[in-house]
């Protein structure tokens, strides 16, 4: 191959022969036989190469699913038991659909089986805070399957400024170290779903693109459809290899805060009839609550009647009370009071919060309105000035936390070591000889004085 250029031809006429690139316009020109290359070409090809190796190199070491391991229903709501308080019915219910989903896997890839079962994808319904994403992750990591989270604010229609549908499937397989089987087998976690209802129920001439737009989106990826997607992520490139992916084994989860809902149940209650022995007008102020919702009461909330159709297990969570958030400081394996108490300990800090302070926490927390996540805005309020001024004074060893602390009455109780105790490997033979001395003439003084005694009785 000649990588000089042929002085007899002109300077102007030389290009990449790819993108068309003069030599003026790139950083090197590679030249060929009757062809040149650019180095942002070649460096487009690498990629390229890279690409194609990513996505055909053998399945990643993973322990595959099957009837034999899949975890029972109450396996799963067990496990989710260590790291979730209450939530019952919603765990049970998310543990049964999981569990039913992957037997569908099992039993529609068995080429025996004369009956095909259909997907049933989960709608979870539930205050901030009250556990939606943690159920999801958490039976994710009990499955040992992969999970990709999105938020459904950003999602917009392709070809709008935003993340479209597809690139749900892009972080799918990113996730799954582009392990195209490995993704296709996992979850996906759509939260925030309430974001993406229509603007408005009644017809409009400009288009929703973030609304009932994404909803259109959404419905062959979540029933089950191929795509063909670029594993990067980036734009279409002529010639570089695309990835065929099938959504129909993918789960997919939904969950939202779905503020309002509540009067929309009410509205369909508080129905009114006339005649004799027609119901009354419900006159009560009983608080309405969200578990009674209907697949009607989220088409007038803003869903299209087609993505409900393809959510067919739904599930509510109900807003943390004292009671719940107290529980979940301490009993969680991993709890939020046990992360502070060893943040704590990395400096040699013993942390020690009673159990009215604990409980204190708890009914600030629920003041807040935001469930669980309002614990830790709590204790970094609580906790800040003591984890700004104790790192590096060595004399600390424990900080106690009560109620009355919690509530602003008084600072955080600090007890400090002895320092004999705390620097007794620095007591040398100097140290040790003054200390013999001291002893030396205290029991000199004593003789003396019992001899002066003596003798002043011998005088009597």
């Amino acid at each position: 191959m000649n990588n000089t250029f042929d002085s007899t031809e002109k300077s102007d006429n030389i290009k990449c022969s790819f993108c068309q690139k003069n030599k003026e316009n790139v950083l090197k020109l590679i030249a060929g036989e009757n062809a040149f290359i650019c180095n942002e070409c070649v460096l487009l090809c690498g990629k390229i190469l890279n690409i194609h190796e990513d996505t055909h190199k053998p399945a990643t070491t993973s322990i595959e699913i099957n009837m034999s391991n899949l975890p029972k229903p109450r396996e799963v709501v067990k496990f989710l038991d260590d790291y979730i308080i209450g939530q019952y019915e919603a765990k049970k219910t998310i543990a049964v659909a999981v569990y039913n989903h992957y037997k569908r896997i099992f039993n529609n890839e068995n080429v025996n089986s004369e009956i095909e079962i259909v997907k049933s994808n989960i709608l979870m319904i539930g205050p901030t805070g009250s556990g939606k994403t943690l159920i999801a992750k958490t039976i994710a990591e009990k499955l040992g399957v992969v999970l990709v989270s999105i938020d459904a604010s950003s999602l917009t229609e392709t070809g709008y400024v935003g993340d479209d549908v597809e690139s749900i499937i892009v972080r799918l397989l990113q996730r799954a170290d582009f392990d195209v089987n490995r993704a296709q087998r996992g979850i996906v976690y759509i939260d925030e779903i309430d974001k993406i209802t229509k603007k408005s129920l009644s017809p409009s001439m400009s288009r929703d693109i973030s609304g009932e737009g994404v909803q259109q989106a959404l419905l062959k990826i979540i029933e089950g459809t191929q795509l063909t997607v670029n594993p990067y992520g980036t734009r279409k490139i002529n010639n570089q290899d695309m990835v065929q992916f099938d959504t129909s084994n993918v789960l997919f989860i939904c969950g939202g805060a779905f503020e309002g809902l509540e009067h929309v149940i009410k509205n369909r209650k508080k129905s009114v009839k006339l005649g004799f022995g027609a119901e009354t007008l419900i006159q009560n102020k009983k608080k309405i609550d969200i578990v009674d919702v209907e697949t009607e009461d989220l088409i007038r909330f803003g869903f299209i009647p087609e993505f409900i159709g393809r959510l067919p297990v739904i599930t509510t969570l109900q807003e943390l009370d004292e009671e719940s958030l107290t529980r979940i400081i301490t009993e969680p394996k991993n709890s939020i009071l046990k992360e502070y108490v060893r943040l704590f300990d990395m400096d040699d800090i013993i942390l020690e919060i009673s159990f009215d302070g604990i409980k204190s926490i708890a009914r600030k927390a629920v003041n807040k309105k935001s469930g669980a996540r309002a614990l830790r805005s709590v204790m970094e309020k609580l906790l800040l000035n003591v984890m700004y001024d104790l790192p590096g004074n060595y004399q600390v060893s424990k900080v106690f936390i009560d109620s009355d602390v919690v509530n602003g009455l008084k600072d955080p109780i600090i007890f400090y070591e002895k320092e004999v105790v705390k620097d007794e490997d620095t007591v040398n033979e100097d140290t040790m000889e003054d200390i013999y001395n001291i002893k030396t003439i205290k029991n000199s003084i004593n003789n003396n004085f019992k001899k002066l005694i003596d003798i002043e009785e011998d005088c009597l």
